[in-house]
């Protein structure tokens, strides 16, 4: 997946980008701005690790993350909405997971990645488990997450 196809559907279609990225820990912001011209289409890239920064940063409520947990389709749904409110972009996409080595659970395994994708359509979220070490799970995610920016912006 390029990030240059991205930002070349994005530019061509008037569209803005901005991400909320947890796991992937700003790589899908630095996929984009390695393109000469991304300036055009992507706005804001906001790193939040901590679930103090997905709360003042995106107005994640501290009860959402307390009740469901960091790495939820919930919490990647507010924080993409987050993303596109604090922004003002077309699209927000958010990354939230567990890349390991730790952290995992039989429920939640390292690898796990929730996605969530906000647009004037609405939000959805989506959800993988990436093989690998944490290298590998944060490369995949953020391939996935540039896959899945690229077939919504080219939806009729």
């Amino acid at each position: 997946m390029s990030a240059a196809s991205l930002v070349a559907a994005l530019t061509a279609q008037g569209l803005t980008l901005a991400t909320a990225e947890s796991c992937t820990g700003g790589l899908l912001a630095a996929a984009l701005t390695d393109i000469p011209g991304a300036s055009a289409a992507f706005t804001h890239g906001f790193v939040t690790y901590a679930n103090q920064a997905k709360t003042s940063m995106l107005g994640v409520p501290a009860a959402l993350i307390a009740q469901h947990g960091a790495v939820s389709p919930e919490i990647a749904a507010a924080m993409a909405q987050g993303a596109r409110a604090q922004s003002g972009a077309s699209l927000a996409l958010s990354t939230t997971g567990i890349a390991g080595p730790a952290g995992g659970s039989p429920k939640k395994p390292v690898g796990t990645v929730w996605f969530g994708l906000a647009s004037s359509r609405g939000v959805a979220t989506y959800s993988r488990v990436f093989p690998g070490n944490r290298a590998e799970i944060r490369r995949q995610a953020t391939d996935f997450a540039l896959a899945l920016l690229l077939e919504d912006v080219s939806k009729p």
